[in-house]
């Protein structure tokens, strides 16, 4: 039986894990899950994933939720030997701080300034909001100043996460690229890869007013409410 992912693609995490698959070339089904109605808040779902997030992957009678734990029982169960996911210990300790840069700065850093604009009523991005992202890109920016891809000289789940999730962000606090040439040039490095477009294509610019946004930013909310 193959897995299944439980899955929006309007969510950063949901793209990192559907590049992954596309880079191991493993076989998923994709069940789509439609959160603006709630279907991440029915029974059945809830029962699967009491947090109500995508994506949730189910393989077999293992459930798991959280794109990171989801990208690395992928490679660990079906594709040990691959540079995503190096078997050195010091490298792969790498691959997870990047990881936790990701998700503990990035991530939470941008859900809060959308969570400002769905929630709160704001129209525009409160500037301590915004410099709190900024920390966060100046942080991976001195990160590629050393080497080509996020944890290291060879891509890795790392990449996927961040440049799901920095692409996103991209719309409500833009990446210029003089101020930031190295995550600039690590994007259109990334945009290469010929699973790129299919997997993270949610991440359009727009001139719509931003409080006018609500369908494009939930991708944010919906890793976390």
């Amino acid at each position: 039986m193959v897995p299944k992912l439980f899955a929006s693609n309007v969510s950063p995490a949901v793209r990192s894990t559907l590049m992954t698959i596309k880079a191991l070339g493993i076989d998923v089904e994709i069940i789509p899950v439609n959160m603006s109605i709630g279907e991440h808040l029915r029974p059945d779902y809830l029962k699967m994933n009491p947090m109500h997030t995508v994506p949730t992957l189910k393989d077999d009678e293992c459930v798991i939720y959280d794109s990171h734990a989801i990208n690395i029982y992928l490679i660990e169960k079906y594709q040990q030997n691959t540079d995503l996911y190096p078997r050195d210990a010091a490298k792969r300790a790498i691959v997870h701080q990047r990881l936790f840069l990701e998700a503990g700065i990035i991530f939470p850093r941008n859900a809060d300034i959308v969570r400002s604009i769905l929630k709160e009523g704001a129209k525009t991005v409160n500037k301590e909001k915004a410099a709190k992202v900024i920390e966060g890109y100046n942080f991976l920016e001195t990160i590629l100043e050393t080497s080509e891809y996020a944890a290291g000289d060879k891509m890795t789940i790392a990449d996927f996460s961040l440049v799901a999730t920095v692409t996103s962000a991209n719309v409500l606090v833009p990446i210029a690229a003089n101020r930031y040439p190295k995550i600039s040039e690590w994007i259109t490095k990334m945009e290469q890869l010929p699973y790129y477009k299919e997997a993270n294509a949610k991440t359009k610019k727009t001139t719509t007013p931003i409080h006018k946004r609500r369908q494009q930013l939930h991708w944010f909310v919906y890793r976390h409410d």
